[in-house]
C-alpha cells in the first residue's frame, strides 16, 4: 500500500541518517544488538535469575517462550519485510535509484520483519527482571524506605528504556528493521510480560502441564502454517529474499528461520518443566542447602559456565530436520542444566564435604 511504502522510505532515510551520522558507535550498536538476543535469555538471564529466586527465573523462561510464539504469529500474519531486501524490490525509487543500505553479520534475518524479536524479546525479559526487583523495595513501609523505593524505581526504570532504545537503534542502524517494527516490538513484549504479572499458575505447573503446552504451541503454529500453504500463502517468503539479497552468503544463518525460533523456545520450555519436576531439583533446590547463599553462588557460577560449553557444541545444518531435532534437544537441555543437574552436583559436593569436616 501507498502509507506502507511511505512508512518504509521514511524508515530508509532513518537507516540511512544512523549509518552515516552513528559510524562511530558501530561497534556498541552490534553490541547492543546482541544484548537483545532472545537466545541470551536462556544462556545468561535465567542462570542467574532462577538460582537468585526461582519464581522470577520461572517466569523469565514463560515470557519468553510465549512472547516469542507471539512474535512468530505476528511476522506470519503482517508479513513485514526488512530494510536490506525492501530497498531493493520496491518500486517507490524512480529510475531505479534504490538506496544503499549497509550491511553487517547480523543483518541478514531470514524471517519477516515485524514485530521485532529482538525487541519483543529483550522488552519482555528486562520486564520481568525490573518489576522482580521492584517487588523488594515494594513492601518498605518507613519514609527512608519509600524515599529510596522511589530512587530505585526511577533508577531501573531509566536503565530499562535506556536498554530498548539502545536495542531499537541497534537494530535499525544494521538495516534488518525499520523503525516502526521495533517500537512495536517492545510494547509487545511489555503486553507479554505483564500477563504473566497475573498468571501464577506456572509457578505449581506439572510436567504434563509443560508437555500440554508444548504441543498446543507447536500444532497452533504448524496448522496455521500448513493452513495458509493450502490457500497458496507461503509463510516462508521472507527467507528467499533473505538468501537473494544479504551481500554475503555466509550471513545466512538457519537458526534465524521461523520454525527454528519455535523448536528453540518449545525445548527451552520442556527442559524447564522436565528439571522442576525431577527428583534431583526436588533433593537439591528444595533441600537445606538451598537457603545457603554460597550454594546459590556456586549454582549460578556453574551454570554459566556450564552453559558456555554448550556454544561449542555446533549442531549440522546440512539437514534441515535433524537442525530441528538437535536444535529442540540442546534448548532442552538448558535449562535442566540450570535447574536440576548443576543443583544437585552443587548438592552432592555440599553434602560430601560436611560429611567430612564431620
Amino acid at each position: 500500500s501507498i502509507k506502507m511504502d511511505l512508512l518504509h522510505s521514511n524508515g530508509v532515510l532513518i537507516i540511512q541518517h544512523l549509518q552515516r551520522d552513528y559510524r562511530a558507535y558501530q561497534d556498541f550498536l552490534n553490541f547492543m544488538s546482541h544484548v537483545g538476543d532472545p537466545r541470551n535469555i536462556f544462556s545468561i538471564y535465567f542462570p542467574l535469575w532462577f538460582q537468585l529466586n526461582q519464581v522470577v527465573g520461572t517466569k523469565m523462561i514463560w515470557v519468553a517462550v510465549i512472547g516469542d510464539w507471539f512474535n512468530l504469529i505476528f511476522k506470519w500474519i503482517l508479513f513485514g519485510h526488512r530494510p536490506y531486501w525492501w530497498v531493493q524490490e520496491t518500486m517507490i525509487y524512480p529510475n531505479q535509484s534504490s538506496p544503499c543500505l549497509e550491511q553487517f553479520p547480523i543483518t541478514c534475518e531470514t524471517g519477516p520483519g515485524s514485530p521485532s524479536g529482538h525487541a519483543m524479546g529483550s522488552s519482555c525479559v528486562w520486564y520481568v527482571m525490573v518489576t522482580a526487583a521492584l517487588s523488594y523495595t515494594v513492601r518498605w513501609k518507613d519514609k527512608l524506605a519509600v524515599t529510596l523505593h522511589r530512587l530505585t524505581w526511577s533508577f531501573l526504570w531509566s536503565i530499562f528504556w535506556i536498554i530498548q532504545i539502545s536495542v531499537c537503534i541497534s537494530r535499525v542502524f544494521i538495516a534488518t528493521h525499520f523503525p516502526h517494527q521495533v517500537i512495536l516490538g517492545v510494547f509487545a513484549g511489555i503486553l507479554v510480560a505483564e500477563a504473566f504479572e497475573h498468571t501464577p499458575a506456572i509457578q505449581t505447573a506439572s510436567l504434563r502441564m509443560y508437555i500440554k503446552t508444548n504441543l498446543f504451541l507447536f500444532i497452533f503454529a504448524l496448522g496455521f502454517y500448513l493452513s495458509l500453504k493450502l490457500l497458496d500463502i507461503d509463510l516462508l517468503w521472507s527467507v528467499p529474499k533473505a538468501k537473494k539479497w544479504c551481500a554475503n552468503p555466509d550471513w545466512i544463518n538457519i537458526d534465524t528461520t521461523p520454525f527454528a525460533g519455535l523448536v528453540r523456545n518449545l525445548g527451552a520450555l520442556f527442559g524447564l518443566g522436565l528439571g522442576i519436576n525431577s527428583e534431583m531439583f526436588i533433593t537439591s533446590c528444595k533441600g537445606k542447602n538451598s537457603c545457603k547463599l554460597s550454594f546459590r553462588i556456586w549454582c549460578i557460577a556453574a551454570s554459566l559456565a556450564t552453559l558456555q560449553l554448550y556454544n561449542f557444541v555446533k549442531i549440522p545444518t546440512h539437514t534441515e530436520y535433524l537442525f530441528y531435532i538437535l536444535s529442540f534437544c540442546k534448548s532442552a537441555a538448558m535449562p535442566l542444566t540450570v535447574v536440576a543437574l548443576v543443583p544437585y552436583c552443587v548438592h552432592s559436593l555440599m553434602k560430601t564435604t560436611e560429611k567430612k569436616l564431620n
